[in-house]
């Protein structure tokens, strides 16, 4: 059987963002302080028994929010083109995630998913099936 190790970093944003065509108060705009939680997958430790750094994974995923926080999503891309919902935004995520890590795990380590909680309570996750 494959030993599956899987490392998690949480990180939090504050954005503001509206959703359009909702019928509800969240048309207009309103603030977050945005959870997120990545989760990486290794099946090798590398010399000193380690899958990846946390702090690499920190360091990836400060790079993946910098551009959210403090904004209005709504007037990011991929936002100008569809709403930032949870939803969105965790697929945004998990799809820059895997970009800065594909470059920098030399293959060992991939993103498994990505939860994106917009309250407490309020959580939504993204994956790829295999």
């Amino acid at each position: 059987m494959k030993r599956v190790y899987e490392l998690s970093v949480s990180a939090e944003f504050c954005a503001a963002h509206r959703l359009n065509g909702y019928a509800g108060e969240c048309r207009r705009t309103h603030g977050h302080n945005w959870g997120v939680t990545v989760f990486v997958r290794c099946s090798e430790l590398d010399g000193i028994g380690m899958g990846l750094d946390f702090r690499e994974i920190k360091g990836l995923v400060r790079e993946a929010l910098s551009g959210l926080d403090h904004a209005c999503l709504n007037d990011l891309p991929p936002f100008t083109t569809e709403n930032p919902t949870a939803e969105n935004i965790a697929r945004h995520l998990y799809d820059e995630l895997s970009r800065l890590l594909a470059g920098r795990a030399e293959g060992r380590a991939r993103v498994a998913r990505v939860r994106v909680a917009e309250t407490p309570g309020a959580e939504v996750c993204c994956w790829e099936e295999p």
